[in-house]
């Protein structure tokens, strides 16, 4: 009996993003749990002990998290008004923030208690940070100052006042506990030296700084603004190595990622960008539903949270792969009646046949037409579009789109100029698709004024969108003729900027040159 064969559709590669390892890895990163707090979501941060709870600081609370059950276990509430930058010590036994008073309170996480209570700053703290040694705080006010706090006897020891506008970006360095970098809306950095008390680096971002980060090695700082993100070199009076444009609007907050390996980036146009620290180079991009304020990554990137400006924070754990283990299937015994097992040589096996899908039915006995409604469904057309234009090609080759298209109603008419309009932009498919239309033109050419006027519209439609897509194709053309002019000019520059550097400077040359004319002209007298 002839055995069909199922058509084989067409994998058409994605235009919009290419499949790597860290495509891959971050697409492991489960479905978000949106949790809805009363405020926009200041900040998150991850404690650094197991089981890694996070904290997450927004209205007049900081909120301690369990990351598995995604619910609240502390709730440290001890705020008359709004909470800034509540941030774990390295131990994970403290924690630290900041509020619109100008305080800076340190918490018990297993108690919940104040224990110190830090007083000095005239306006809102909006970040704090531990010292690598443990001892110390480092607070960001908008009173344009910086402050660092010694934790056992509740003091400022040094403060520095050299930005002219709010401080709402800070860091301290994770090697040494006496560099601190702060960055304020003057787009001004400071580098700090507590030793000294003096200032011994300042640069400009260039726009108002939101965030700084560290790199663990404490030799490059990461800041934030605009919608730039430049890396800077500490230790070479801050240079500035490289600039990240990748948003479209400001930028929000920085995190590490993958131990160090990854940096991720937030920003108000609902993306969360990941760059790989080696060549500054974007990996992978998060979506969210709306402007991201704040960033926390857990360590071994188990779990990603993102808070919200309208108060929701996303949660999203990463999904192990368990390899499913291979069960071995027994093997069967023969046994003839009444006798002992008997070994066989051979074994038949029994080819098991798929069922035809709906359009292979069609195919396999000529029904054209039937074939193309059966992939112009909305569930099909929408979610698989290339399983109906491989159809579609499959007609072309047969030479029965025209057979496929004639005789059709409104309804399924207008269904495939709707479906043409809408993918002819895509180059994968826009071959077929031209292809199509100019088959459904020739079949109703002569029949277009006995068509409904909603099915005369939509052939209408098709004619813009082809329009359109014509003069896109010069556009293209005339880019390219251009482009070509000036790669062209800029290589007859170069050529003629070599040649005169070589005559110039090649003093060997220039006297060949006087050796060989006068040879010549002794010839010429001759």
């Amino acid at each position: 009996m002839y055995n069909f064969k199922p058509l084989n559709i067409k994998k058409y590669p994605k235009t919009h993003q290419v499949v790597t390892p860290d495509t891959e890895y971050w697409k492991k990163l489960s479905v978000p749990t949106l949790v809805k707090e009363f405020g926009a979501i200041d900040y998150v941060d991850f404690s650094p002990i197991e089981p890694h709870y996070f904290a997450v600081t927004c209205s007049v609370r900081v909120q301690i998290y369990n990351p598995i059950t995604k619910l609240v276990v502390k709730n440290l509430s001890r705020f008359q008004e709004t909470a800034y930058g509540g941030t774990f010590r390295q131990d994970g036994r403290l924690l630290v923030a900041g509020d619109e008073q100008g305080l800076v309170k340190l918490f018990d996480t297993s108690s919940k208690n104040v224990l110190r209570l830090f007083k000095g700053h005239k306006a809102p703290v909006h970040r704090v940070n531990f010292t690598s040694d443990l001892l110390h705080i480092a607070s960001f006010s908008d009173d344009k100052t910086v402050k660092l706090w010694d934790v056992a006897n509740e003091k400022a020891i040094h403060t520095f006042a050299h930005h002219q506008d709010y401080v709402r970006a800070g860091t301290v360095n994770p090697v040494s506990a006496d560099v601190i970098v702060s960055g304020g809306y003057d787009g001004k950095i400071n580098l700090y030296d507590t030793r000294s008390n003096e200032v011994t680096s300042t640069v400009d971002h260039g726009s108002p700084v939101e965030s700084l980060l560290f790199l663990p090695t404490g030799g490059i700082f990461i800041s934030a603004g605009g919608t730039e993100i430049r890396v800077w070199d500490a230790f070479a009076g801050c240079r500035l190595l490289t600039k990240l444009s990748q948003h479209h609007k400001t930028v929000t907050c920085l995190r590490l990622g993958s131990d160090g390996k990854r940096i991720l980036s937030g920003g108000l146009d609902r993306h969360v960008k990941i760059y790989d620290v080696a060549t500054y180079q974007t990996v992978h991009t998060l979506n969210f539903p709306n402007a991201v304020l704040s960033l926390g990554v857990a360590p071994n990137d188990q779990t990603v949270v993102a808070g919200m400006v309208d108060g929701l924070v996303s949660i999203q754990n990463m999904e192990v792969s368990r390899q499913k283990e291979k069960v071995q299937k027994p093997r069967r015994t023969h046994v003839l009646a009444g006798k002992a097992k008997v070994e066989v040589d051979h074994q038949i096996t029994y080819e098991t046949r798929h069922s035809l899908q709906k359009y292979d039915r069609h195919l396999r006995r000529y029904e054209y037409g039937s074939c193309l409604k059966s992939v112009m469904t909305l569930n099909v057309t929408s979610k698989t579009p290339e399983v109906t234009v491989s159809i579609m090609q499959e007609l072309i080759h047969r030479k029965g789109l025209h057979r496929a298209l004639a005789g059709r109603s409104g309804k399924s008419l207008c269904l495939i100029i709707s479906f043409i309009c809408r993918h002819i932009g895509e180059h994968r498919f826009m071959r077929v698709l031209i292809d199509v239309g100019m088959a459904l033109l020739d079949v109703y050419e002569d029949k277009v004024h006995e068509l409904p006027g909603k099915v005369a519209q939509k052939f209408v439609n098709l004619s813009v969108a082809l329009r359109r897509q014509v003069a896109l194709t010069y556009d293209l053309l005339e880019l390219e003729g251009s482009l070509d002019m000036l790669i062209a000019a800029s290589d007859v520059a170069n050529k003629q900027d070599d040649m005169v550097h070589f005559i110039k400077d090649d003093n060997t040359a220039s006297t060949l040159i006087q050796s060989i004319m006068a040879k010549e002209s002794s010839i010429v007298t001759v």
